[in-house]
């Protein structure tokens, strides 16, 4: 595996913990009233013995639990109810699972009454979680946590306890012992803020940028971050603009790469581009990886102005029929406009990420000793799969040297082409970007040939193949479908994945159709026509692997740090169960 992929694998292995929050603010609120409900009346039953007073305790509990969690919505960072939601559901729910850990522990070790102590501890343990929250993803100084951490628990605490008991539950030395969860909190707090330098500053800005950036499309402080660590860069973008009498259609391969996420920096590029281009486009996959990532929307405005000016390199008005190469899972199917290679990658079914940069540049030198005067390589991204293997990446360099071996043997014919998409059909699907589909239909020496795109974040395993064998049925040759690897989304999607890749909802009758449709519009769309090689060039900043590396050792540091201070924490807690 690259070292810059293996970084990029290892965020995001942890997007998973970012799903552990309950989907709704709504689901937050009813559990955590449940939950509170339910220590409330153990507390008042089972610690206190005092059943006589539910009727008016447990609901002023519930009342200092809802007026502190909108207290707290407005102390926290961006203000967001929800947050104060989703701490207070964890919160409460721990406070319960301490309080039987009391009782359990008072019935394993036979003692005559169960002590406050308990009770006790568990509020000074839901402050300490509290702290930690707030200083790591609700961006308060660690000041200000302690200042408010106690709120909640404490506030509810006092509702149920009747003064009377206060002196007891509040005894020196069960409070020194409860602090020192408070201490470990505000100590871990620091350590892991810390953990990123001297790559990254502060870990929780970083954290709380991401969080901004998902839960309120606030991408200016992850972009600041992104940008911060950025290096000066000359991107070129190649076109291959197929032009008739009435329309001209571009097969663009930008060296760029689409993300890192949606709504940060070129997340949505291919769009972008598709749009600057009248719609009339194909946005490819490069031979690219996330160190190729713009990190801002500064620096797409950037590029997308280096679009406007374009050089020619090439032109002509012959193409060969296309070549299909098989070795093993590897499949290249290549085009040969003049002195011009096309090659398309993929291993479908079987998927892979993205094509690492030695292939292409083997792929280009084995070109370059053929003469062939330009290639282009195109990464299909057209199934989900792993780092392509040793096996798969010869399989698939001998697959390529066989198509331009091959296509130098081809005669060329005259271009007839035409073009249409899913503009106007209303395809408002979450697994598929903005961009749509598309079709290119291509007649050379009499013969009809289709690429299919979509602007999708990969495949559905198999999608591909059984979109093909729809076009076969209608005796319709489908030379290979190609997605953009938008990093786009509609929606926060809560999957381990963390986007929906194209067919995952959609099912493939439906996109079999889909593509029929369009494909048969751009039939209808033939005319003879010219190529034209376009080359432009855009001065921006690349996020480098550099920032991957950083956040990635700062996440890992902060995973171990943490799992250390819960493993001390855990057993300090066992311990006080058998005091």
């Amino acid at each position: 595996m690259t070292e810059s992929n293996d970084n990029v694998s290892n965020i995001h292995r942890r997007y998973s913990l970012t799903l552990l929050t309950p989907s709704s603010h709504k689901v937050s609120l009813v559990i955590s009233i449940i939950t509170a409900i339910i220590t409330s009346a153990i507390v008042m039953a089972v610690y206190l013995d005092r059943t006589d007073e539910m009727a008016f305790r447990i609901p002023a509990a519930i009342a200092v639990l809802i007026a502190t969690q909108y207290i707290d919505s407005r102390m926290i960072k961006n203000k967001e109810y929800s947050k104060a939601l989703h701490m207070s559901f964890f919160g409460n729910f721990l406070w319960l699972g301490i309080i039987l850990c009391g009782i359990a522990a008072s019935v394993v070790l036979s003692k005559e009454s169960l002590s406050l102590f308990y009770l006790t501890e568990g509020m000074m343990i839901f402050a300490s979680f509290r702290l930690g929250l707030l200083t790591t993803t609700l961006g308060l100084s660690l000041r200000k946590a302690l200042s408010l951490c106690f709120m909640q628990p404490l506030g509810m605490f006092l509702a149920l306890v009747p003064v009377a008991m206060w002196p007891e539950s509040f005894a020196p030395a069960t409070v020194a012992m409860g602090a020192v969860f408070i201490v470990v909190a505000s100590v871990w707090s620091v350590i892991t803020d810390r953990a990123g330098r001297p790559g990254i500053e502060s870990t929780h800005k970083l954290v709380q940028g991401y969080l901004a950036s998902r839960s309120q499309s606030n991408f200016h402080e992850v972009e600041s971050i992104l940008s911060s660590k950025a290096r000066p860069s000359t991107v070129i973008t190649t076109q291959i603009k197929l032009q008739s009498s009435s329309r001209d259609f571009r097969m663009i391969l930008p060296d760029i790469h689409p993300g890192p996420y949606y709504p940060i920096g070129g997340s949505n590029i291919t769009y972008r581009i598709y749009k600057t281009l009248n719609s009339s486009a194909m946005v490819m996959h490069s031979i690219s990886d996330h160190a190729l990532n713009l990190p801002s929307q500064e620096e797409v405005e950037n590029y997308l102005k280096g679009l406007s000016v374009e050089s020619s390199i090439g032109k002509g008005t012959t193409c060969t029929e296309p070549v299909t190469i098989q070795v093993n899972r590897a499949r290249v199917v290549g085009l040969l406009f003049e002195k011009t290679a096309v090659l398309f990658l993929s291993l479908s079914p079987h998927g892979m990420e993205d094509v690492p940069d030695y292939i292409k540049k083997e792929i280009e030198q084995f070109a370059s000793n053929r003469n062939f005067q330009r290639l282009f390589v195109v990464d299909c991204h057209n199934a989900m799969g792993k780092e392509i293997s040793e096996h798969d990446s010869q399989d698939l360099l001998k697959a390529a040297k066989t198509a331009l071996e091959t296509l130098i043997t081809k005669q060329g014919g005259t271009i007839e082409f035409g073009y249409a998409n899913s503009e106007g059909m209303n395809l408002n699907i979450k697994d598929l970007g903005p961009g749509g589909l598309g079709v290119l239909c291509l007649k050379i020496m009499g013969s009809k040939y289709y690429i299919a795109w979509a602007d999708g974040n990969n495949m559905e395993n198999g999608l591909r193949e059984k979109i093909v064998e729809e076009f076969a049925k209608n005796n319709m040759t489908l030379l290979e479908v190609c997605t953009s690897d938008t990093h786009y989304s509609s929606q926060i999607v809560r999957t381990r994945d963390g986007y929906y890749y194209f067919g995952k909802i959609t099912p493939p009758e439906q996109i079999s159709a889909w593509y029929l449709e369009i494909a048969k519009k751009a039939e209808r769309q033939l005319e003879p026509g010219k190529f034209e090689i376009l080359e432009q060039k855009s001065n921006v900043n690349l996020m480098g692997m550099s920032v991957f590396e950083d956040c990635s050792r700062a996440l890992d540091r902060c995973i171990n740090i943490s799992k250390a201070f819960m493993a001390g924490s855990v057993a300090y807690f066992v311990v006080t169960l058998f005091l």
